[in-house]
């Protein structure tokens, strides 16, 4: 794995974290029933982004090392994961050839 796909695998991973963790402990202007004009009952009283930011990143950074790992280590290859036979893995061993 390059720098290029270690980045986006990272940017990946901390983007489902943050669609994850986003609603968590949400209180809402309607929850509250302090609606102001124009905005949506729906609409956050308090959001927290910043603390979100640092546990999703704080998570993402954990799971990329896990997955990061098992790709390097080679206990999971394409190989492994191509189950229609379209990249060509004759040599059985997790490597291309």
């Amino acid at each position: 794995m390059g720098i290029t796909s270690a980045l986006v695998l990272f940017a990946v991973i901390w983007f489902m974290t943050l669609f994850v963790v986003l609603p968590l402990r949400l209180t809402t202007q309607g929850d509250n029933d302090d609606v102001l004009p124009g905005t949506m009952p729906g609409s956050p009283e308090v959001h927290h982004l910043k603390r979100k930011f640092v546990i999703v990143t704080a998570i993402a950074v954990v799971l990329w090392a896990i997955i990061a790992g098992i790709i390097f280590s080679g206990i999971v290859s394409v190989c492994d994961l191509d189950w229609f036979n379209r990249t060509d893995c004759a040599t059985g061993d997790g490597t291309y050839g």
